[in-house]
């Protein structure tokens, strides 16, 4: 049987069904198994159905510019760590 924490590492590829045989029976299993896992799924599932649902709108260049600087330092602290 499969710990929550293997299932959440192939959950992105088990929604875009790139998983297939042994391994996408037991992350069916598993997801029948445990409410938790379901409920992770289920919500992320959902989600991606609103995102592509959703209209695509661009951000000021200040406020990009701030994100990008953000990404940067938060990378840069990672690395030196």
């Amino acid at each position: 049987m499969l710990t929550c924490k293997e299932f959440l590492a192939e959950l992105s590829d088990f929604l875009d069904e790139k998983t297939r045989g042994e391994l996408r029976t037991k992350l069916e299993r598993h997801l029948q198994e445990c409410p938790n896992c379901w409920v992770v799924c289920d919500t992320t599932k959902k989600t991606i159905k609103v995102y592509k649902g959703m209209q695509s709108c661009s951000i000021p260049d200040d406020v990009h510019s701030r994100l990008m600087a953000a990404v940067e330092r938060k990378m840069a602290a990672k690395v030196k760590n």
